[in-house]
This record gives structure tokens, C-alpha cells and sequence, in this order.
């Protein structure tokens, strides 16, 4: 395989378990080494199997599920989405995007956007030169997506999430990231005090841009949610979505004024 180790970020290190290479937060790197040591063919593998482990559905299955060291994490096996999805599947050219999602990762949390810390990745042999890639996050306790909002009544729950969302969306845009699969199921809700804290999921499809990434997010999260309308009942009103998009853009302008 294709060494994985060029370029890897401080506080990471590189390693190789037979023929998968991992790239890990140094402060987990033994517990993701014996996690791959442990019988499981995959960190995938090696969370589905877990006495503790818990599926969260998405695009496919991601498993929540403690490393030997007890670490709460989530890993998601890597797929393509979109039309070339069902014929691509799993399988990525060297070196798959997890590298490019721990970079994304790093630079998004010192931009000041909430996202998941990514702890690893790990990159498997595949026939004719394909890879396949698991990536670790580090779990978020006591958290919920905005397509669970969707479907609740409760005025004062949708008021902070939509307001925590907004926030969000603030901040990618501050950051110039454009987020390419902004959708409900992306944008994972914690409690912080009174309010919540809005985080962006799978940022393997983030691209840092010096065009109107504001517009193109809040166009992008609107349009899953208009789905989720429709093809699961959710409860949207269109003015919701209105005062999303004016309270991201008020809220960059005196950003802006500010600066």
C-alpha cells in the first residue's frame, strides 16, 4: 500500500497493523492499535461487534462503541453518495478522503467551527488498487440530529435548534467552508446550558472557498430539510427556513460591521 504517513498533522502519528495503515491522535493511538489487533478485520468491524455498540443510521451504518481504553467514539465506514454512489460504493483511489477529512477536521476546529474531534482514520487494501477507509470520531455525548428536531412539536426545542444552526452556519461561512453535504442528518445538537451548540458531521465534504459559501450552505441544509418534508413527514414551515436564512445573514453582516 501507499504510505499514509507524508503529511501526517501534530499530535497524530502513522502506523501500519499488517497491511491497514492508521493514522491516530496520539493520545489513542495504543487503543486504536488494539482495536485492529483485536480479531476485527475493521475499526468498522471492531465497533459493530462491541458488547456496547450502538447504530446510528446515516449513509450506512456507523457504530458507537468504546475503544479498549475506553474512549466513546463513532466510526463511519467511508461510501460515496450521489448518482455514482450505488456503483462506487466503498471504494476510494489511494489515499481515500480521510486524510483530507482529518485536515478539514483540524483547520474547521481553529476556525472556531464545532465539529466532532477526529481521533483516526484507517485505510484498507481493496482489489485493483481501490482503498476502503474508516474514520473515528470522537463521540458526542447526549446529542441528537436536526432531523430529530424535524419531527418534534416542542416550539421552544426547534427555537434553540434553529438558532444554534444558524450560528453554525455563521461560523462556516466566517470560515469560508462550503459544507457539500449539509443535510439534517450532518448537523448533530448538544446541550450547552439553556441553549444548544450546533456541530457539522462528515466533513470529508467540506472545501475551503472565497465565493459565497453562505449562500450555497443555507441553500444546501434547506433543501434536505424540504426533503425531509416530504418523504418523511417532518413538520417545516417554509418561514422557519426564512428566518434561518435572515438570521445567518444579519448575523455575518455585524460580524463583519464589527470587525
Amino acid at each position: 500500500m501507499a504510505s499514509v504517513s507524508r503529511n501526517v498533522p501534530s499530535g497524530y502519528s502513522a502506523f501500519a497493523v499488517g497491511v491497514v495503515e492508521a493514522v491516530s491522535e496520539d493520545r489513542v493511538a495504543q487503543s486504536i492499535r488494539a482495536a485492529l489487533e483485536s480479531g476485527s478485520s475493521t475499526l468498522h468491524d471492531y465497533a459493530r461487534r462491541h458488547a456496547s455498540s450502538k447504530p446510528l443510521a446515516g449513509r450506512g451504518i456507523a457504530y458507537a462503541a468504546p475503544l479498549p481504553d475506553g474512549t466513546r467514539v463513532v466510526v463511519r465506514h467511508n461510501r460515496h453518495g450521489g448518482l455514482i454512489g450505488p456503483l462506487t460504493r466503498d471504494l476510494f483511489l489511494p489515499p481515500t478522503r480521510a486524510p483530507l477529512e482529518l485536515e478539514a477536521s483540524l483547520r474547521l476546529s481553529q476556525s472556531g467551527v464545532p465539529t466532532p474531534e477526529l481521533l483516526a482514520y484507517a485505510i484498507y487494501p481493496a482489489p485493483f488498487g481501490f482503498r476502503r477507509a474508516d474514520v473515528v470520531t470522537r463521540e458526542v455525548a447526549d446529542s441528537f440530529d436536526l432531523s430529530a428536531v424535524l419531527t418534534q412539536v416542542d416550539e421552544s426545542l426547534r427555537a434553540r435548534a434553529w438558532a444554534a444552526v444558524a450560528d453554525l452556519l455563521r461560523r462556516l461561512a466566517a470560515a469560508g467552508a462550503r459544507h457539500h453535504d449539509l443535510n439534517v442528518k450532518n448537523v448533530v445538537l448538544r446541550p450547552r446550558g439553556d441553549a444548544l451548540e450546533a456541530l457539522a458531521l462528515d466533513v470529508d465534504r467540506v472545501t475551503f472557498e472565497s465565493g459565497d459559501v453562505m449562500t450555497a450552505n443555507v441553500a444546501r441544509l434547506s433543501r434536505s430539510a424540504r426533503k425531509w418534508r416530504e418523504r418523511q413527514g417532518a413538520s417545516l414551515d417554509e418561514s422557519e427556513l426564512a428566518v434561518l436564512a435572515r438570521s445567518v445573514f444579519e448575523a455575518s453582516l455585524s460580524a463583519v460591521t464589527r470587525s
